[in-house]
Parts: structure tokens; sequence; C-alpha cells
């Protein structure tokens, strides 16, 4: 495979919909995939907070199935999750994600080990090597608990070339990616990764796309637009609500649990059930102030 989608603007990571007894609701996915095509989504993605962690190798990659009978026929980007905890099993999802026409693979390191700089080359490189898709290198820090190093992403990107692409997620995200940046003369490809609570300043370091959660697809398109035609009024308006929720997501669990709250809201979901055990829940102090924001979210888009 030589011709590649250029992988740009609003990837959306989707949520994955449960029903009663915890089993992929496949015509709720197929749902919100067709709600965030109207949105304008440039593609769709899965990650952490599709809740791939919880799923069974055989669920995720007929999760993966499904979204694939939607995103493809659409035209949409897709980005399949292909990160594990052995080389073996990530270079297994890699491979499956291309046999079902996925556009790329994100790959995360293993979260139960620390890995030295030779040995997670390695592994991306076996993942890289397996497949002829593009791949995203996914920092993950959060959940890994150290960042990818700019010299080994450097490296990977002297390497491989144009099929690698890269999503930091490490603090300061600004200033490690302009270093990142200045480190490969302006050659890397990123995909901003902080569910777009960093976009004003990520876009005008020169990300390529950005990867939030599915939930408010609507305003980082909106707010995507904005700041690609230069209008910074609108993308400040737009970015002040948006910061706010991202707030109170402190924890991948957190995450769930608003996103989930808000996917339901919006008549997505007919339910917020997360795969247990999940020992976060929303209080209603917190649901009224995410209704505040939510609507001053949309009002900066639509108003």
């Amino acid at each position: 495979m030589s011709n590649f989608k250029n992988l740009h603007g609003v990837l959306p990571v989707l949520h994955t919909p449960f029903d009663e007894q915890e089993e992929i609701d496949r015509p709720i996915l197929h749902k919100e995939i067709a709600w965030l095509h109207g949105l304008g989504v440039d593609g769709v993605t899965t990650g952490m907070v599709t809740e791939i962690l919880k799923l069974s190798p055989a669920e995720r990659m007929s999760l993966h199935e499904i979204i694939a009978e939607s995103s493809v026929p659409l035209g949409l980007i897709t980005v399949l999750s292909a990160g594990a905890e052995s080389t073996k099993q990530a270079i297994a999802y890699a491979k499956h994600a291309q046999s079902i026409q996925a556009d790329a693979v994100m790959v995360n390191p293993p979260l139960s080990t620390s890995l030295s700089e030779n040995d997670l080359y390695g592994y991306y490189a076996a993942i890289f090597n397996a497949t002829d898709i593009p791949l995203i290198v996914q920092d993950a820090s959060g959940y890994v608990g150290r960042p990818v190093s700019l010299e080994l992403q450097v490296k990977l990107l002297n390497d491989f070339g144009s099929r690698i692409y890269f999503k930091p997620e490490a603090v300061p995200i600004g200033p490690r990616l302009s270093l990142f940046l200045e480190a490969t003369n302006g050659q890397a490809r990123v995909l901003e990764g902080s569910g777009g609570g960093a976009l004003i300043d990520t876009h005008q370091r020169g990300v390529v796309g950005t990867m939030p959660g599915a939930d408010n697809a609507w305003a980082l398109v909106a707010l995507w637009r904005a700041l690609e035609a230069g209008n910074f009024d609108l993308a400040d308006r737009i970015s002040g609500p948006l910061v706010n929720i991202i707030a109170l997501e402190f924890s991948l669990d957190a995450y769930l649990a608003i996103e989930k709250y808000f996917m339901r809201k919006q008549g997505i979901f007919i339910n917020e059930i997360v795969r247990q055990p999940f020992g976060f829940r929303l209080d209603e102090k917190t649901k009224l102030r995410l209704d505040r924001l939510f609507d001053l979210l949309h009002a900066s888009v639509y108003n």
C-alpha cells in the first residue's frame, strides 16, 4: 500500500456504547459514527476513552470491525488503536486494523512495564515493519508514567519517515512540541492529544490535527475551522468553556464519566454505562457545572 490518506483535522476518539449486560451496542456505535460524520469531522479513532483496556482481544477486534463498517464507506479517516502489552499482540491488532481498511494505527507503549529506549524503539519498529499503513506514536505518558523521549521520536521519524505520525501527551505540550518540530526541521506531523484544551497553542506551533473525545466534537470542528481561518476571536470564545470542561476531567475515569454523560445528554447514547470496575461517579453539583459549561460552549459555537 503506497497511497495513504493524509491524517489531519478533527479525529475524535470514539466512546464505546454498552447495553445493560455491558456488551458493545452495535446500533448505537453506528449511530455515533453517523452523528460525527454529520458534524463534519475528518475521521474517527479509538483509544483509552474507547475503553479498549476493558475489552478482550476478540472484543477489541470486533469493535474495530463495527467501526470500519460505518467509517470506511463514509470516507472518514479511520485510525484504530493497536498498542498492547506484548509486541506480538500489538502486531496482531495492527495487522487486523490494516485488513479491515483502517488508514492508520495508533500505538501506545506497553502500560505494565518500563522499557529502555532501545526496547521501546524495537517495539515500534516491529509493529511498523509488520504493516504497510501509517503508525501514530502515542506518548500516553499520563498512563505509562513517563514520556516517550524527544530523542526516540526523532529517531523513529528519521528511520521510518512518511508513515510515522506523533501524538504527544506529555506536559508542557506546547514547548515540547516546538522542541520536537525544531529537532526535526518541521518534518514531524503531530496530532495534539489534550482533548482540544491546548489546541489554540498547539495549532500555532504546527499540529496537523487534534484527537479529542467524541462528545463535544461539534465544538472542536468549529474551533479547528476558526483557527485554520485565523478567526482567533471565535477560537478564544470556544476555548473558554471547553478548557473548563477539560479541567474537570482529571483522570481516565473522569473522562469516561463526563464524556458519556454528554453523549447521553445529546441523545446519541441511551445510557452512561462504563464497564466495571469503575469507581468514579458524577455528583449533582458537578452535573450542574457541566450543564452550564455545555450551554456556554454551545452558545459560543452557534450564537
